[in-house]
């Protein structure tokens, strides 16, 4: 008989494992492709892993090994969806991660080829019905049917539906005259461009694209200050890596910049481009995955899931934008797109280059120290200036505009002064809604959200409290839900409020938003982009989607309304956070012919942080956080996993929280280090109480054992559950 270990689409700790079914059809089964099992008596969908033959009858197997053997009630797929580079790609990721591989399979696959049930309803091949010629004699035909088959004749094939005879068709079908073909249609409609002219290229970009091409190192990193020129970097180098044969995986970290860098991949390389990101429909998804699959694309732009595209025959990976969260996945599983961006390369033999005009810490000593090649771009393309920066500091009242508490003299006049000469503004506030809290002035408790325990942020637009993390939705209540009182204050301020005080101020001035509250609208993001770059709006006002990346030549000013958000935010790398976004923001001002300017206003202006992002100082950040992060040892010092534990009760998660962080320090391991157990920032999800644990450690094996086995100690208890984040962005 034939046998199939299959995973099974549930990516619970407890079931990381194969499940035998027995195989009752005549076809050969291969490894790789989907099928449908019975599992705790539902329908479920599951990956073949394995197939073996046993001589065993079915009766003699269940009574050796205890197990009633199910069969295999179908098969999905007619050939393997992941061939094997991919697939030991999947489990090396899970390996590093110490992830579900059936978890990271779902990740790797488009809706319609997950390993999932949902995959069954999900959009498939989208054919069109063609009429094409079997025989183009006319003997014996009417008059009409002799004029259609001259017809499909001179086009060579023609839409069935664009053919109003059904009854001619029908008969020549039957005469086989002709027949009728399905050809696939791809549902994403790619925009057109116009070829760019060749940019000439600076020597520093000349110097950095040799280096690259020449050194035997394959990973570099491209520091460049912001208007430096590394896009032309990448481009010239696909070009590359393209006429000796190679592809190219292009990855950006934000949907607000898939379009951006989409278009400068089209104008280059017409024809070539397939794209990849979740603002895509799963039939795109789906059509483009496919196209890349049978090798027609050559480039793959993408975000962050776009780096397990089936690209073949890889010749060069391209992180832009380094340094950003995004590129981190904080669910299961918790990879990083730079990692697997280094197990794709080894695996292809290709370069890997990570871009930035503020990279990681981490990535930033690797370079330094020779690990990867170091490529500066010192100057700006345009010979340019970096914008003059000016610090406000909001506690001093003379600062203040006599209308407006939000923002400063200084920063009013400027913005009056860009309108007046039609310039443009970009206004960076890095939290969105209209109010941050709803806070009761009778008993002082602000509004939480029941799911996880954050305040609740107010959003004017539709009258509705929401929270950030969950999405959970209220409507605005009358009264306190605490204390039934009356009287709600609104505290704080995001996107929306400023938007609504720029209106009042500056009544004339044409503004656009964007935050991820516009973004969850298809295509808002790159139509609210391409209205700002054709200059259809004066004000740009956004959170950090708007301070990377992006490239505005009518951009004279930015004003950072709030620098300090997340500067009081429990994290390692909060510093290091506001720092790089301050500075990419201040990057967008001033990159064409006219000279930019940016007013930070901070109520802490003293900070190093806001203070060395106003000179855009990188080295000095950087040599100021190397001290404090090594003094507390943290990355890139040491490396981190979180242990995330999560029970039904409270006390239970404590309470295993504490046994392992117990058990941890007793193990004594040489260089680790156990912090906590803790409450995190928010406490609780969905009804499951949260507790933190992280470890720091310096050599992995002794780690990496010890919480396999953990894993595996507390799969059987269904009222706990461990979320293993490793190398965390945060904590």
């Amino acid at each position: 008989m034939v046998l199939a270990e299959v995973l099974i689409e549930r990516s619970a700790n407890a079931l990381n494992r194969p499940f035998t079914y027995l195989y009752p059809f005549k076809d050969n089964l291969k490894v790789g492709v989907r099928v449908i099992v019975s599992f705790a008596n539902k329908d479920v969908v599951g990956y073949v892993i394995k197939v073996k033959i046993d001589k065993r009858s079915k009766e003699e197997y269940e009574k050796e090994s205890g197990f009633v053997l199910n069969s295999i009630k179908s098969v999905l797929d007619k050939a393997p969806i992941l061939d094997d580079e991919m697939l030991n790609l999947a489990k090396e990721v899970a390996n590093y991660y110490l992830s579900p591989l059936i978890s990271v399979l779902q990740t790797m696959l488009p809706p319609s080829l997950k390993p999932r049930y949902s995959s069954l309803k999900a959009p498939k091949i989208h054919y069109e019905k063609y009429l094409a010629i079997v025989d183009e004699s006319e003997e014996g035909l009417t008059a009409k049917q002799i004029e259609l088959l001259r017809l499909i004749y001179k086009n060579g094939k023609v839409k069935k539906r664009d053919l109003k005879s059904p009854s001619v068709i029908k008969k020549l079908i039957e005469l086989n005259r002709i027949r009728e073909i399905d050809i696939e249609v791809p549902r994403l409609k790619i925009p057109e461009y116009k070829p760019d002219e060749r940019k000439v290229l600076t020597s520093d970009q000349k110097k950095a694209i040799n280096t690259i091409l020449h050194s035997k190192n394959k990973i570099s990193l491209v520091e460049g200050v912001t208007g430096s020129g590394k896009t032309e970097v990448y481009l010239t180098l696909s070009e590359e890596v393209i006429k000796k044969g190679r592809n190219v995986l292009m990855l950006v970290p934000e949907i607000s910049l898939t379009s951006v860098m989409v278009s400068y991949y089209l104008r280059r390389f017409k024809g070539k481009v397939a794209i990849l990101h979740s603002e895509l429909t799963p039939a795109e998804k789906y059509d483009e995955y496919r196209r890349i699959a049978r090798g027609e694309a050559n480039i793959v732009v993408g975000a962050r899931s776009a780096i397990f595209a089936p690209l073949k025959n890889i010749g060069l990976i391209i992180l832009d934008e380094e340094h950003v969260e995004s590129y981190k996945q904080d669910n299961i599983p918790t990879y990083h797109a730079r990692e697997v961006a280094f197990m794709r390369a080894k695996r292809n033999d290709s370069m890997v280059i990570l871009g930035s005009a503020t990279p990681l810490l981490e990535t930033r000593i690797r370079a330094m120290r020779g690990i990867y090649n170091h490529v500066v771009l010192p100057n700006r393309i345009n010979k340019q200036p970096l914008p003059k920066t000016i610090i406000v500091d909001m506690l001093k009242g003379y600062n203040l505009c006599r209308d407006s508490h939000m923002f400063s003299k200084q920063l009013y006049e400027k913005i009056k002064d860009r309108l007046l000469k039609k310039e443009q503004i970009i206004l960076l506030i890095n939290r969105r809604g209209f109010s941050t809290s709803i806070v009761c002035r009778e008993c002082g408790q602000a509004i939480k959200c029941p799911t996880c325990g954050i305040s609740l942020t107010y959003h004017q637009n539709d009258n509705l409290l929401k929270c950030h993390h969950c999405g959970y939705v209220m409507q605005y209540p009358k009264t306190c839900p605490n204390c039934d009182s009356k009287y709600l204050s609104k505290t704080g301020f995001g996107t929306e409020r400023i938007e609504k005080e720029i209106k009042k101020l500056f009544p004339q001035a044409r503004t656009l938003r964007l935050d991820s509250d516009v973004g969850k609208v298809r295509n808002n993001i790159s139509q609210v982009i391409e209205k700002f770059r054709n200059q259809d709006a004066d004000i740009l006002i956004g959170t950090q989607m708007i301070a990377k990346g992006h490239d505005f030549p009518n951009v004279t000013l930015v004003g950072v309304v709030l620098a300090d958000i997340g500067l009081s935010l429990p994290s390692f790398r909060n510093t290091e956070k506001a720092f790089t976004l301050i500075t990419q923001a201040i990057g967008r001002s001033g990159r064409d012919k006219k000279l930019g300017e940016a007013i930070i206003q901070t109520y802490m202006p003293s900070h190093y942080a806001i203070q060395l992002a106003a000179h855009q100082d990188y080295n000095a950040f950087f040599n100021t956080e190397m001290k404090i992060r090594k003094a507390s040892q943290y990355p890139p010092y040491t490396y981190l996993i979180s242990l995330i534990i999560k029970a039904k009760k409270e006390d239970l998660a404590q309470d295993i929280a504490y046994q392992i962080a117990s058990d941890l320090t007793n193990k004594n391991y040489k260089d680790v280090k156990i912090l906590g157990p803790s409450t995190p920032y928010i406490p609780y999800e969905n009804s499951w109480h949260i507790r933190e644990i992280l470890i720091k450690y310096k050599k992995e094996d002794e780690i990496r054992n010890y919480i396999e086995k953990l894993r595996i100690t507390l799969q059987n208890k269904p009222s706990v559950n461990i979320l293993i984040n490793v190398d965390p962005f945060d904590f």
